[in-house]
């Protein structure tokens, strides 16, 4: 009987955990709007985000275009290629921290 009252408690610890909050990182991508995707054209984010499209990151990685729960934080970076931090919950991106990337010379 303690054994499984024991188990119950670490299983509960760890689906508590699981849903306090998404895993935090920093992840390297272009800043594109909804509608176009993981299309990433810098004028077109620009004029689809001014006609209310919602903002999304679309990663370097592996093309995955993931929504954006703070969407101020990237306001002034569609079309940019940029470096986040931040938290990922949901597949949904909460952004701490935006910069620039430097592109390099081709």
């Amino acid at each position: 009987m303690k054994k499984m009252l024991a188990i119950s408690a670490l299983l509960a610890l760890l689906v508590t955990a699981a849903m306090a909050g998404g895993s935090k990182g920093s992840w390297t991508g272009y800043v594109s709007d909804a509608k176009c995707g993981a299309k990433v054209n810098a004028d077109c984010a620009k004029k689809c985000a001014e006609a209310g499209q919602p903002l999304v990151f679309v990663n370097d990685a592996d093309k995955t275009v993931l929504p954006v729960a703070n969407q101020e934080a990237l306001k002034d970076h569609a079309g940019h290629h940029v470096k986040v931090e931040g938290s990922m919950d949901n597949n949904t991106l909460t952004v701490d921290n935006v910069s620039m990337v430097e592109e390099s010379a081709k």
